[in-house]
């Protein structure tokens, strides 16, 4: 057992050397060379000068010429905006530096910590729907893949089955993306937890080309660098890569899938059984340890938070949460300090649990701290349910939680800092909303959704969120999307589909018909709300202006409106009538989002699927649910449309 430790701790520190590997990039200069007051430098250096902003407003790829200089240039699948641009922005300066006089170049760069790839390439000929398979470049990782794995040949054939399972997701076209040529795939095999591959084709060329040139990449890498644990191989017309670790950012929305099936090995002496078998126990029983250690440490932290009077140490209902990960504790002082004694001019807005306040650390980092109202045992609730959640989710799409702080009756909750404050601010203010073109719209839907995806289906918890509206959806300075207030969310079993709650929490006009009346709660209930949330962003009018005209909200007036044959006219009129056919079936998958039929919603994997082509056929939609009747109307609960609820109670 003790040699298995050792194994086993080696392979940990092995793959925590990797994760500081940093760059990988396939640079190279060829061809003829040209005088530096040349038409081809001052032309290549005019396309330069755009490549970067052309790229993003085209969707991720660009090919342009002038004279006899043509430049082309694109981004990972699935990039930010300003990570691709700084992308673009390094791969030409390092061009100009490296290449300044030769004609032909191309820079697949990579960026681990930016979280982002692109290509550049310069050419003096057309490189347009052309396949190119050379030069080619080769950076194999410089440690030997013998030193983490005893048994090579597992390795090798598990290798090969994620090597055709990337090539076919890279190589099936995806009509919605101008960038239809990528995969990314995060597999287990027995004795690594992770490996990571992606590659990934310039889309100009056809899919059988993209397969020859990735296919030339893999079979460079085994013929030239096989049994080193990561490299890649990149050719001026596609790019493969694989490691031990997660690189550019390629991984955030996959799920890992498990190792293929294990081919049965004859062992033919004794000793050979027991060291297979002690590196099994190794594996599997010293990771049990580690997070037995952690979840010890985890309840004695919490025993020193504040607890109310009659509060016992068992869970409250079935929204307790007892599961969770260590997170940074922060002192008062350096919170006060921060926020400048939560002055009012450092006040962002004010929810139904208490104020958020920007601060800024020591370190000049911007930072959003949100002050839970004192003695609310509701707000204790939300404070350690959002403590325990969001140390264990990380994604794109949702606010980071950076730490918290009790100590006294302050309960405060320190997230990172959104500078473009919430999408409600945004899509119902009259002025504001004109700077919220079709393009960013559709980026903010669709980043919501995968948040969505991300809690329902990908991340390690299965969690609902109960309390999805515009005003808890943050927008970064890029005008990213990212899902916050978690709150009022609810853990379920990852092998539990639905269920049934007492208490009823969430925000009316937002939540489900089902969820108010009966308390039934499931995935769909998340739906709803998305459903709600995307028929706002393509009206610019809350579903409270709704209420007070139709009684029964936007999935109503929407739904009429589709009915009638008239559902164009719900559109913003700040939108671009050009775009109105791809608005339209937004508005079809809002509509199917918000059906009063439960079983009849969609799941929001489905939804990224419809959002994201125009080429699916989607199902024609049925009623839409409403959350309030006539006789709740009348008694004027329209009035609660913005108010968070914690219970309803018979009338």
């Amino acid at each position: 057992m003790k040699n298995s430790a050792t194994v086993f701790l080696s392979l940990s520190l092995l793959l925590l050397l990797q994760t500081f590997n940093g760059v990988k990039a396939g640079f190279l200069c060829v061809g003829d060379r040209f005088l530096s007051n040349s038409s081809y430098r001052e032309n290549r250096d005019t396309l330069f000068s755009s490549l970067s902003s052309k790229v993003f407003t085209n969707r991720g790829f660009y090919n342009a010429s002038l004279g006899r200089a043509h430049a082309l240039a694109l981004c990972r699948r699935g990039f930010e905006r300003q990570a691709c641009i700084n992308c673009i922005e390094k791969a030409i300066r390092e061009i100009k530096r490296s290449c300044p006089d030769q004609v032909e170049s191309f820079n697949w760069d990579g960026d681990d910590a930016d979280q982002v790839s692109c290509l550049v390439r310069t050419t003096d000929r057309p490189t347009f729907r052309i396949l190119d398979l050379d030069p080619l470049t080769n950076d194999p990782n410089p440690v030997d893949l013998d030193s983490s794995t005893k048994n090579i040949t597992l390795f090798r054939q598990e290798w090969e089955t994620t090597v055709n399972r990337t090539l076919e997701a890279a190589t099936a076209e995806n009509p919605a993306s101008v960038l239809k040529y990528f995969g990314a795939v995060n597999a287990e095999f027995m004795e690594f937890p992770n490996v990571y591959m992606m590659m990934q084709c310039t889309p100009d060329i056809t899919s059988g080309e993209c397969k020859e040139c990735l296919g030339e990449c893999v079979k460079y890498f085994r013929d030239f660098s096989w049994g080193k644990n990561g490299g890649s191989v990149c050719r001026p017309s596609c790019v493969f890569r694989w490691d031990l670790f997660r690189f550019y950012g390629a991984f955030a929305n996959t799920t890992r899938i498990p190792g293929p099936p294990r081919p049965f090995l004859r062992q033919t002496q004794a000793n050979s059984a027991s060291g297979m078998k002690g590196r099994i126990i190794a594996i599997v029983v010293i990771p049990t340890v580690i997070n037995f250690i952690v979840l010890i440490g985890l309840i004695r932290a919490y025993g020193h938070m504040r607890k109310p009077k009659n509060e016992t140490s068992e869970c409250v209902e079935e929204d307790c949460i007892s599961d969770g990960q260590f997170m940074l504790r922060f002192d008062l002082g350096m919170i006060l300090t921060a926020t400048s004694d939560f002055s009012p001019e450092n006040k962002l807005g004010q929810g139904g649990f208490g104020t958020v306040y920007k601060g800024m650390l020591p370190s000049g980092q911007e930072i959003a701290v949100k002050r839970l109202k004192s003695g609310s045992g509701q707000g204790d609730m939300e404070f350690k349910n959002e403590v325990l959640l969001l140390t264990r989710l990380q994604h794109r799409n949702l606010v980071k939680l950076l730490g918290f702080c009790n100590e006294g009756d302050e309960g405060i909750l320190v997230y990172e800092h959104v500078p473009n404050s919430s999408l409600d601010h945004f899509i119902f203010d009259e002025k504001r909303r004109l700077l919220l073109t079709w393009n960013v719209r559709y980026r903010i839907i669709e980043g919501i959704a995968r948040g969505l995806v991300y809690l329902h289906e990908d991340s390690q918890l299965r969690i609902i969120h109960r309390d999805l509206k515009a005003s808890n959806v943050l927008l970064d300075a890029d005008m990213n999307p990212k899902v916050s207030d978690f709150g009022m969310a609810r853990l379920f079993n990852m092998d539990q589909t639905r269920g049934v709650t007492r208490r009823r929490v969430g925000t009316y006009g937002y939540m489900a018909p089902e969820y108010i009346r009966n308390g039934r709660i499931s995935v769909k209930t998340d739906v709803y709300s998305f459903g709600v949330v995307l028929l706002e962003i393509i009206t610019g009018k809350s579903n409270q202006d709704y209420v007070e005209v139709e009684a029964m909200g936007l999935p109503t007036h929407a739904w009429k409106c589709w009915v009638a044959g008239e559902a164009a006219s719900i559109i913003d009129p700040v939108l671009s009538r050009s775009q109105t056919n791809e608005i339209m079936r937004f508005i079809h998958i809002g509509l199917l989002c918000v059906q009063g039929n439960v079983a009849k919603r969609p799941t929001m994997g489905l939804v990224i699927q419809w959002l994201g082509s125009d080429t699916i056929s989607i199902p024609l939609p049925t009623t839409a649910g409403f959350t309030l009747d006539a006789t709740n109307q009348a008694k004027g609960e329209a009035s609660l449309n913005k108010l968070s609820v914690t219970e309803l109670s018979g009338r």
